[in-house]
């Protein structure tokens, strides 16, 4: 590839996995020689200056949330002639569904859309999602629950959809033993408190209520335990109202929107979950990273990061009862077998979802199908390798 050009299309760009995510590829590509541009449908919530000042360029196509706009095609299309990429990638399903029927006025030369989650959506997006496959080289899942569902619900024919997981930073997410100490100062936990952390928007997907119930019903350590969550969404109020209706207002922490989620996870000693779906969860790629053992919920790729058993616990959604106990079976091993959990963890991380390593899946991918395409413009249509 001659131009190196690459255009990421999210929804929006807000505290959270997937849009970390793609800010993540964004950073590691460009400084891999990469032009890039990072374009989101909505008007960023995020303070983008220190990515700005990592050479990352931002627009976006000013549209409301939840209000279609046919506007944007034509925001897009303009974008695409001036930047000229050689790769438009995007990602969720709404980026993915405009990045597809954009491309029906102006030149892409490769079209790659990644979903995120396992619900995208009822019917009608998945008819969409079908209509429109043609319009797109590749379609890629973030885990293989995500793939298979694709697959099981017609969203992607067999063949036209492959996993490419998220990655983790592992030189960002790995555990510093000052943090603990430090961290806990600030908070005002004793040394000897259990520390359990959930990282999340405040939303349904993420089922805090659930976890709120849990921690309810689940016994006090001898040296006391607390909660900490961090994140913010529309469902905070309703959140603090249960925790002080469970009675937990104690011992459960809403921290808001954290910047130091690596220290965070250096001051906890285990990490919870609670979701009723999920794609590829970066935060547990990130807890992982930072040796932490994890209970959580049994949906999406959860399971391809957490081992039942060796790293953590699985249970099933929308039961407190089953996931109380699971978090108390975990505050019972002892301190040595939970650090050998957490050890397992991230060696299952650095094999398997390395940044470095998935940023080069990624180049291999874009090259094969731009090389690919090239060929056929000469009559040389040559198939991509086993990288995709």
């Amino acid at each position: 590839m001659e131009n190196r050009r690459v255009l990421f299309l999210i929804t929006g760009l807000v505290h959270a996995g997937a849009e970390m995510q793609v800010l993540e590829l964004a950073g590691g590509l460009r400084r891999r020689g990469w032009t890039v541009l990072v374009v989101s449908m909505t008007a960023p919530e995020l303070d983008l200056a220190p990515y700005e000042k990592a050479g990352l360029s931002f627009r976006h196509l000013n549209m409301a949330k939840g209000v279609p706009d046919p506007r944007a095609i034509g925001r897009l299309r303009k974008l695409v002639l001036e930047f000229r990429p050689d790769v438009l990638h995007s990602h969720m399903v709404h980026a993915n569904l405009l990045a597809r029927v954009c491309r029906l006025f102006a030149p892409i030369p490769i079209l790659v859309s990644t979903a995120h989650n396992t619900y995208q959506g009822g019917k009608l997006r998945m008819l969409m999602y079908r209509i429109t496959d043609p319009l797109c080289e590749l379609t890629t899942g973030v885990s293989m629950e995500v793939v298979e569902s694709s697959i099981r619900r017609k969203a992607s024919p067999e063949g036209k959809i492959v996993c490419v997981p998220n990655g983790v930073n592992l030189k960002r997410f790995r555990k510093q033993e000052s943090d603990r100490a430090d961290v806990r100062r600030e908070l005002g936990l004793g040394a000897e408190t259990f520390v359990w952390l959930a990282v999340g928007r405040l939303a349904r997907a993420k089922d805090f209520p659930t976890l709120l119930q849990a921690w309810s019903r689940m016994a006090d350590g001898p040296s006391g335990r607390c909660l900490l969550i961090a994140g913010q969404g529309d469902d905070r109020e309703e959140l603090l109202a249960l925790a002080d209706r469970l009675g937990v207002s104690g011992t459960v922490r809403f921290l808001g929107v954290r910047g130091d989620i690596p220290r965070l996870m250096g001051a906890s000693d285990a990490y919870a979950m609670s979701s009723l779906w999920e794609g590829m969860p970066m935060v547990l790629l990130e807890a992982s990273a930072c040796e932490l053992p994890i209970v959580a919920t049994d949906v999406g790729g959860n399971r391809e990061v957490v081992r039942d058993g060796e790293s953590g616990y699985l249970v099933p959604p929308s039961d407190p009862d089953r996931l109380a106990l699971a978090m108390e079976r975990l505050m019972l091993r002892t301190e040595e077998e939970r650090r050998d959990m957490g050890r397992r963890g991230r060696e299952h991380v650095m094999g398997q979802y390395d940044i470095d390593a998935i940023l080069s899946r990624w180049e291999g991918l874009y090259r094969d199908f731009y090389e690919a395409k090239r060929g056929a413009r000469h009559g040389e249509w040559k198939e991509a390798d086993g990288r995709s």
